[in-house]
C-alpha cells in the first residue's frame, strides 16, 4: 500500500486499518511527507498495547525536514537546536527533576513503555497542520479507547490533545492536562506543572517501576 508502512502486529486489528488507513494511503505521496512513510508508525510499533504504561499525546509531526521520526516531541540524535516545544518540554523536566536527557531522540522512553503519540501521522514539509483533518483522529481515539483497558497514566498538553479526553474510558487513569510547550503557550500552565515527577509518582503507587526520563541508567 503505498505511502504507508506495515500495521504493527499488536494493533493491527483496530478498525482504522480497515476503514480509513487505505484512503489516508492514496493521499500520502511525494517526497515532502513528513516522517518517511517507513517512520510514520514508529510510535505504535516501539510500544505494543501490552507494554504501554504511558500515553503522551502530541499534535502532529515536525515540518522541518530531518525532524520527525514518527515519535511525538522527538527528533532525530544529531538534531539541533531542538525543536522550541522539546526544549520547553526539557526546561520543565530541568526544574522537575534535576535533569534532562542528552539529545532529542526520545526512543528510550518508548521502550520504557511511554507511547509518544501524534493525533496526526503526517505533515507535508513547511505545513505543520495541513493534515489535521486528514483522518487520523480515528486512529488516535482507537488508540486511547484500547489503552483504556487498565489504568495507564495519560498526559495531554494542550487543548488540541485535550480534545481527545473523552476517548479515555474506565477508572483508575491518571490524566494531566496542561498547556502545551509550545512557545505560544507554555507560560500559560505548562511551566510548574512537573508531569514527569508526577506520573512516576503514580506508577509507583500503582506498584510499578518509574519512568527514567533524563536516560541515566
Amino acid at each position: 500500500m503505498p505511502g504507508l508502512p506495515p500495521i504493527p502486529g499488536p494493533w493491527a486489528d483496530l478498525p482504522f486499518f480497515s476503514d480509513a488507513y487505505p484512503a489516508i494511503a492514496a493521499q500520502l505521496t511525494g517526497p515532502d511527507i513528513l516522517p518517511p512513510a517507513e517512520q510514520r508508525l514508529a510510535a505504535l510499533d516501539l510500544c505494543p498495547p501490552e507494554a504501554c504504561r504511558v500515553v503522551i499525546l502530541g499534535q502532529d509531526p515536525y515540518p522541518t525536514p530531518g525532524h520527525a521520526h514518527g515519535l511525538a516531541f522527538s527528533v532525530e540524535p544529531d538534531v539541533r537546536p531542538l525543536p522550541r516545544s522539546l526544549n520547553n518540554i526539557y526546561k520543565e523536566m530541568q526544574d522537575d527533576l534535576g535533569g534532562a536527557p542528552v539529545n532529542g531522540d526520545l526512543r528510550f522512553w518508548a521502550r520504557q513503555g511511554v507511547l509518544l503519540l501524534n493525533s496526526s501521522l503526517s505533515v507535508p514539509a513547511g505545513q505543520a497542520g495541513a493534515h489535521a483533518k486528514l483522518g487520523w483522529s480515528a486512529l488516535t481515539r482507537q488508540v486511547l479507547a484500547r489503552l483504556s483497558d487498565r489504568p495507564r497514566a495519560f498526559v495531554l498538553w494542550g487543548g488540541h490533545a485535550q480534545k481527545f479526553r473523552d476517548a479515555i474510558t474506565g477508572d483508575g487513569h491518571l490524566i494531566l492536562a496542561s498547556a502545551h510547550p509550545s512557545p505560544l503557550s507554555a507560560r500559560r500552565g505548562f511551566f510548574g506543572s512537573r508531569p514527569f515527577s508526577s506520573v512516576n509518582n503514580w506508577l509507583r503507587t500503582q506498584g510499578d517501576t518509574p519512568i527514567d526520563w533524563i536516560g541515566s541508567t
